[in-house]
């Protein structure tokens, strides 16, 4: 269901797509007979690079987790109060994001602040491809402010890190295809019947793409035997795709073990001016108020984009003079 929901919505962009260029060819045909239609080419036009835009994201999404859910993890960084107020921020502006997109939150784990703020939250945002778009969220996040805990109104810089993961899900289906087996037959060995011994009732069975091997020979019948071995095998390849799960998990952990306070992938400065930045990829919003209620498109486009091209650097602090 989810990949016939998937290829469906690739039809309804495939023709909207066209409708929307046909919109403006008509338009420009009106203004070849004279009539005044220019302000509807041009929001035509804008209509059309925006929606080709987000478009332009989802061909980026073809990794095998992209279309996975996405847990979303945020802790607070040195600093007390300040942090945990920051690392609200931080959780309020992707919850608000997930609304503006219509993907469904749920808060797993929630640590109030001692005085305000989290020490920490874990919350589960679920849509399709949301992991894809979050995955370069993953790192630590700069804030400089006046201090609204501070008497002396002072400027303070706060840091909170994100861990973004894919939400697996333990169900696993075993599809085993036929054209993947090599089953041979032979005579059993070692104690047993009369027929055991003299037949070719065992089962060997041979999965060709993981060189998973299974047999059974304690039935006197092949039939049997082959009942066994085939649930042998799905017993075993369903390990080797939880061993899977988990060497992803690790590498997760992994990078997850690399974010350090040192490196920070974006700042977000409301004093002494106000901008929002991306470290690796340089994209900047001026309007960081609207960032922080959940405008991140420009973040996640131009992550992605980075990252197919090969041009996004290490975080760190570049040259915002604060």
């Amino acid at each position: 269901m989810r990949d016939k929901k998937r290829l469906e919505t690739l039809v309804a962009d495939d023709e909207e797509l066209v409708r929307r260029s046909g919109d403006i060819e008509t338009y420009i045909e009106l203004a070849r007979e004279g009539e005044d239609v220019l302000a509807d080419i041009e929001q035509g036009i804008k209509d059309l690079s925006d929606f080709a835009e987000a478009l332009e994201v989802k061909t980026m999404l073809g990794g095998e987790t992209d279309p996975l859910n996405a847990i979303v993890t945020v802790h607070p960084g040195a600093g007390g109060t300040e942090s945990q107020d920051w690392a609200e921020m931080l959780m309020r502006m992707y919850l608000r994001w997930a609304e503006s997109e219509g993907f469904k939150t749920e808060i797993n784990d929630y640590q109030d602040g001692d005085e305000a703020g989290i020490k920490s939250a874990t919350f589960t945002i679920t849509g399709d491809y949301v992991f894809g778009q979050l995955a370069g969220e993953s790192g630590v996040h700069r804030l400089v402010r006046i201090s609204p805990f501070d008497s002396a109104k002072r400027r303070h810089t706060s840091f909170a890190s994100v861990f973004v993961s894919p939400e697996i899900d333990d169900s696993i289906h075993v599809d085993i295809k036929i054209e993947d087996l090599r089953i041979d037959t032979y005579r059993s060995g070692g104690k047993g019947g009369q027929h055991v011994n003299t037949t070719d009732s065992a089962v060997r069975m041979t999965h060709l793409p993981t060189n998973i091997v299974v047999q059974c020979q304690n039935e006197r019948s092949q039939h049997k035997n082959r009942e066994k071995a085939m649930k042998m095998l799905r017993s075993r390849l369903y390990e080797y795709e939880l061993d899977k799960k988990r060497a992803v998990a690790r590498k997760l952990e992994d990078s997850k073990l690399e974010i350090n306070f040192g490196s920070q992938i974006r700042s977000y400065v409301l004093q002494p001016y106000r901008m929002a930045k991306d470290h690796r990829t340089k994209v900047e919003v001026g309007d960081v108020d609207k960032v922080l209620d959940g405008y991140l498109e420009p973040f996640l486009r131009g992550y992605l984009l980075a990252k197919r091209r090969g041009t996004a650097t290490a975080g760190g602090d570049d040259d915002l003079d604060v």
